[in-house]
């Protein structure tokens, strides 16, 4: 067997795969899009109908926009809290940097709606954390469960581990020695880290945010359980169109809206690392 051959014969079940599962199910939705929905019913009907909606009715465009800055406001939090717990692991970790990832990877053990359902336990009326207030007299904090507040910490704590792996893995090829000449030189920590680690590891940063992003955005689980009608999101409302009111064609034009905007986000993260390729900065090793 000549290695063309053994090259197709390890790519073929893969692509068969990816073909079947992921390829022909996104141009069906990108197909029944364009059609409509009669009595829980796709009809063959073409037309951009599915779209004017979603473009023209408030209540879409609403929960899009609410989608979009929650993602966002999740992502500014995670990226807040991953890069100390990512710098700390790569830096610091030592001997117990493998425990300390796989305590970190910890919640993905179990599935989401145990987690958010262990949430729900902290965060509830009669959760842990309003137990405690309650103890010293001080009443409940509504704002902790079925609210949007609710969903944004619902998210960024399921989420998290998602942006200090990818920021822990960028700083593997980091060159600590540099923060040391840095320092060397009279420069204070946070300016060393703006215009030294941060630099040097804004390709593993943006990836983070897109791994964070993205689910996010299209996230109905934690929003259904810790946010209630006051925390739904647009993933709720896509999912709605696909259960109780079975209007699939407008369903799956909400869906290719949220793919268009993942590659949109996907597009800006190649040209960020393509901008520091072409700039001359090079990841590995800490050179430029």
């Amino acid at each position: 067997m000549n290695n063309v051959a053994r090259f197709w014969l390890m790519v073929l079940p893969g692509t068969v795969f990816l073909t079947v599962f992921l390829v022909l199910p996104l141009i069906s939705i990108v197909v029944f899009s364009f059609w409509r929905t009669e009595r829980y019913i796709l009809i063959e009907d073409w037309n951009l109908a599915n779209y004017a909606t979603l473009a023209t009715d408030w209540t879409y465009i609403e929960f899009l926009l609410r989608s979009l800055t929650m993602a966002a406001l999740v992502s500014l939090a995670c990226l807040i809290y991953a890069w100390p717990v990512a710098f700390f692991l790569a830096r610091y970790g030592g001997r117990y940097r493998l425990i300390l990832i796989l305590l970190t990877a910890a919640p993905f053990l179990t599935g989401e709606v145990l987690r958010v359902t262990a949430l729900q336990q902290i965060l509830g009326p009669i959760g842990l954390i309003n137990m405690a207030l309650g103890n010293f007299g001080i009443a409940p904090i509504e704002a902790l469960m079925y609210t949007s507040t609710a969903t944004g910490i619902g998210l960024t704590y399921l989420w998290i581990p998602f942006m200090v792996l990818a920021i822990y893995l960028s700083l593997l090829n980091f060159d600590f020695e540099l923060l040391e000449v840095a320092k060397v030189n009279g420069a204070k920590p946070l300016r060393a880290f703006f215009e030294i680690t941060w630099p040097l590891n804004r390709a593993g940063t943006a990836i983070g945010v897109v791994l964070v992003f993205i689910p996010t955005l299209a996230s109905s689980v934690t929003s259904q359980f810790l946010g209630g009608p006051d925390g739904a999101l647009y993933g709720n409302i896509l999912a709605h169109q696909f259960g109780a009111t079975g209007t699939w064609a407008l369903g799956s034009a909400m869906g290719v809206v949220l793919f268009l905007i993942s590659i949109a986000m996907l597009t800006i993260v190649w040209l960020s690392v393509g901008d520091l390729r072409r700039s001359g900065v090079v990841i590995k090793g800490g050179e430029s």
